[in-house]
């Protein structure tokens, strides 16, 4: 069963499962040739192996046809060239209709027989006449398929602040909702220039240590709780969540810092000053 399933990565990130009933050796890096919908398409193995049987697939997968030969790799790079031509033009039609969306990537299917153009737009478009005239120029089927703005983000790719490619653009498969909830449980600034990714939403990496810091502060002390020790009635002003350790500050010039499971020990104050 070897390489029975593979998974294809095409342009701008757009990956599916399938099957390799003729059993062509891939490796990864390679490009292989499949079917689509009405036609072929082509892309790069991105991953082969006994894990993608344990991923989970909807619907019936689709075969692996042949791998490509020098002539088919000279036509899938004459279709980049020809997805810069049909961007320009395909904005300049949104002009000309004066539609409100932005346009963000064309891709070619490999046989040439469907267009796609990505865009996105903050209300629904009337987009019926530009396909009737992309259609009368280029003569193939044409979809115009809107996306988000953490879509659009996917498809170009780059680097966030941490200096690493995108999430979006390398490993996520879906867009969890992510809301300033989740920075407060972390006690991270409030400031949206630093939470918020190239999309301009909220960064996806909010969610990554969600659960880990929901499981610490349920055990540790909030922030203003008191706690009466052999030093005096502290108040507690910082948590650790990594060491599990918490600030005491008795006065502005008195604090110490204790490790959780010896504050444990001390008497928790009750009372409108106390933290949850």
């Amino acid at each position: 069963r070897l390489n029975m399933l593979i998974e294809i990565l095409f342009k701008g990130e757009r990956r599916d499962i399938y099957k390799n009933p003729q059993q062509f050796p891939f490796k990864i890096g390679d490009y292989a040739i499949v079917e689509a919908e009405k036609g072929e398409d082509l892309g790069v193995v991105n991953q082969l192996g006994s894990m993608l049987e344990r991923k989970k697939v909807e619907g019936e997968l689709r075969n692996i046809i042949r791998k490509p030969t020098l002539k088919d790799l000279d036509y899938y790079r004459s279709n980049r060239k020809r997805e810069k031509d049909a961007y320009r033009l395909c904005r300049s039609k949104i002009v000309d209709h004066g539609l409100d969306m932005k346009l963000v990537d064309v891709e070619y299917q490999f046989d040439g027989n469907k267009i796609t153009f990505y865009f996105t737009a903050e209300k629904r478009v009337d987009f019926r006449e530009l396909v009737k005239d992309l259609a009368t120029i280029y003569k193939v089927r044409i979809e115009l398929r809107q996306i988000g703005v953490r879509d659009e983000a996917k498809r170009i790719g780059g680097y966030g602040s941490c200096g690493r490619n995108l999430c979006c653009s390398t490993f996520l498969k879906e867009f969890e909702p992510i809301t300033t909830q989740c920075a407060k449980e972390q006690n991270l600034p409030l400031n949206p220039q630093k939470l918020s990714g190239l999309c301009g939403r909220l960064l996806c990496c909010l969610m990554y240590e969600r659960d880990f810091y929901r499981q610490q502060m349920e055990k540790l002390p909030a922030v203003g709780a008191r706690y009466k020790t052999p030093a005096g009635i502290g108040v507690v002003t910082n948590v650790d969540v990594f060491s599990e350790k918490v600030t005491l500050s008795y006065t502005p010039e008195k604090q110490e810092c204790l490790p959780y499971q010896e504050l444990s020990h001390y008497e928790r104050l009750t009372g409108p000053e106390s933290g949850k």
